[in-house]
């Protein structure tokens, strides 16, 4: 059963939801899943059954189901989904090694690809960088362009409004200090997989998305999340490596270095198409299973 608070953020997100009705027992910890009429009757999380890219290699190993996230090796490893840089691009290697104030550095001055040359500034994260949330988006906006800042705008507030349903916030406190603002809520450390605006808010090309795979994987590497949320098609091509449709991916619990990660519906395609928040809500609601599961576990 839904509280109050609750609702009133779901009807935010636009899904239509019966008045909210005092629950007879106290909520088992977690979170509440909306009536049955709001969405689908809940399921266990499939193995992902992924369609390889054209360009990858043929693997006989099936996907794993989620399970605690295993520590990333010092210096950084390939993300399966991450296609090598081309020419021009920096190398994987020197970035692997860089510190926060390094791979700002290098973000903010980078001219690996064309786009360099029509960005106002590069646009790295937002949020707590020891967070144990990390939101991965597509690319940067005109507004982010102008702000320097990912998911700001109409699409940010939705955002916004998506993790505060979780508990979740930008603003929310990291595993390693009290929090700015949102002292209720846990943090999410968000990224583009992008970090410069394509040209009237075009799709990216293969060849910008390999510039700026590098600095994507060290933000991984620095964050060490426990779960993912991958919102949109690019976030998914460049960390799952599918081309597979999203709705095809919703649902279920894919792994990227041994981190839950769950694909869902960009902010910017829901306020195009807010007939697809219910299903946003289920995406959000397998995310916070997968992390209280996995702290569960930890507890022992």
């Amino acid at each position: 059963m839904l509280d109050a608070r609750r609702h009133a953020m779901l009807a935010e997100l636009g899904v239509q939801l019966p008045a909210p009705r005092p629950a007879a027992a106290e909520p088992a910890p977690g979170i509440d899943p909306p009536p049955a009429a709001a969405r689908p009757p809940a399921r266990p999380p499939a193995a992902p059954a992924l369609r390889p890219r054209s360009d990858a290699a043929p693997t006989d190993a099936a996907p794993a189901q989620a399970q605690a996230p295993a520590p990333a090796p010092a210096g950084g490893t390939a993300v399966a989904g991450l296609r090598p840089a081309g020419p021009g691009a920096l190398p994987a290697g020197p970035v692997a090694g860089m510190d926060w104030p390094t791979l700002a550095t290098a973000v903010s001055g980078c001219q690996a690809c064309g786009l360099c040359a029509q960005r106002r500034q590069a646009v790295l994260d937002a949020g707590p960088r020891d967070a144990d949330w990390m939101v991965v988006g597509e690319a940067p906006g005109e507004q982010e362009d102008r702000e320097g800042l990912p998911f700001v705008g109409k699409s940010g507030q939705l955002l916004d409004r998506m993790l505060a349903a979780i508990g979740v916030s930008r603003a929310g406190r990291g595993r390693g200090g009290a929090p700015a603002a949102a002292p209720q809520h846990e943090g999410a450390y968000i990224a583009n997989t992008l970090k410069c605006r394509p040209p009237g808010n075009r799709n990216p090309s293969a060849e910008e998305l390999a510039a700026c795979a590098p600095f994507l994987q060290r933000q991984l590497d620095l964050v060490q999340p426990r779960v993912m949320l991958l919102m949109g098609r690019y976030a998914v091509q460049s960390l799952l490596g599918s081309d597979a449709p999203l709705g095809r991916l919703r649902g279920q619990v894919h792994q990227v270095l041994g981190r839950p990660a769950i694909v869902s519906y960009h902010p910017s395609y829901l306020l195009r198409s807010p007939m697809e928040k219910a299903k946003a809500w289920d995406d959000l609601c397998l995310a916070r299973a997968t992390l209280d599961r996995l702290r569960a576990a930890d507890r022992g």
